[in-house]
Parts: structure tokens; sequence; C-alpha cells
């Protein structure tokens, strides 16, 4: 769905940043190979997750949802020297081309690509962190959210992505649509959540910016 015109879509990524090579590449192979290319976050809302993360400057970023890689390498455009990335997915046959693009990149040593089941993996991550992006199965939002929230420093910011669902938030909603069911509690939540302060942005599918207090 298209919250404004194609034309206009074009004009904004037309006066926006443009991508680095690697990112070019990993977009035309992801279309190419992959099923439900959508998902990738793409050049302009992938140009905004690199711009907070440069505002930001995390020392260390969890990612919830890695699908092909290219939100995580956005994301790490702003991270500091010594900073790390944990990026966790379930499907194993995203892997082999998550590891290529890493490898190419300036930050190799520096991303941990889980593999499992996120709400299983959180638990074992021993970091505090400064910014954090949800972009995995929205059933979870809830359950990541509150997962999320305690191993945040103060200040930092949490990134949910597809929070207007296609424009479903405002439909009449199906007994067994789930997903938007729980987004729909989910943006209520997060937007009453006495431990963070919220903006929702109507970038792309929506992106909701939290600042944890």
């Amino acid at each position: 769905m298209h919250f404004i015109s194609e034309e206009l879509e074009a004009y904004v990524e037309q006066h926006s940043q443009n991508e680095p090579e690697l990112l070019v590449r990993l977009f035309k192979e992801t279309h190419q190979k992959i099923l439900q290319p959508r998902m990738l976050s793409g050049h302009f809302q992938g140009r905004v997750l690199s711009m907070l993360s440069k505002i930001i400057n995390p020392k260390n970023i969890l990612e919830i949802g890695t699908y092909t890689g290219y939100a995580a390498l956005c994301l790490a455009e702003g991270l500091q020297k010594e900073g790390t990335i944990d990026t966790i997915d379930i499907k194993e046959e995203l892997v082999s081309i998550q590891q290529k693009y890493f490898n190419l990149s300036p930050w190799k040593n520096q991303i941990t690509a889980h593999l499992g089941n996120a709400l299983e993996v959180i638990p074992t991550l021993n970091k505090k962190y400064d910014l954090v992006f949800i972009d995995a199965d929205k059933e979870n939002y809830i359950h990541y959210f509150n997962l999320i929230v305690p191993i945040m420093n103060k200040g930092g910011i949490l990134l949910s992505d597809n929070v207007l669902w296609s424009g479903k938030v405002l439909e009449e909603v199906n007994p067994k649509d789930t997903s938007t069911k729980i987004l729909l509690e989910y943006n209520q939540m997060v937007n009453n959540d006495p431990r963070v302060e919220t903006v929702l942005l109507p970038i792309r599918d929506g992106l909701t910016v939290s600042r944890v207090l």
C-alpha cells in the first residue's frame, strides 16, 4: 500500500542520500532470489535508519528480524568504532545471503547473527542496548517490547516497523487477523507506556520511534 503517490515516493528517494553500492547489490539479489522481497527496508527507509543510527551513535544495537541483512547494514553505519550488532532471525534459508553481505561490509567483525526464536535468544544476550529495531513477526511485538525495554540504556531508541500494517489499523478487523489485532494493541500500549516517549512516523509502512526514559 502506498500512503503517498509513487511519483512522490520517487521524488523523496531522489532527494535523499544514495544507497551505498553494497546495499544496491543486496537489494538486487534479494529481489532476484528471495521470496517476499517487499519485506526489505529499501532505499528511503534504509537511509532513515542510517541517519537515526548516526545521530544516536550507539555502542550496542539489537535487531529482531534480520531478513537478508539490509537494515542491519544501514544501522551499522552509525555504530561506534568498538560497537556491536546482535541481529536475530528464525529462517535458516536466509543465513547464506546475510553472511555474504555482512562479510563484505566494514562491520563483519562487529555483527553477530543469531539463528533462532528471538524470545529465547534475547534473554541470553548479556548487553545493554542503545538502539533496537523490531521488524519481525507482529504477533510477538508486545512480548519483544517487554523483553527489550529493561535491557536498554536510558535515552536509548527503540524502533518498531510496520506499525501501520498497510493501513489495516484503520479498517474493521477480521476476527482471524491476529497480526492486525496485536498491532492495534501494541500501538496503544507503546504510546501509553510510562517507560518511553513515542512518536509514530508515517514512513513506508509506519515506523514508531520510542525513547527510553
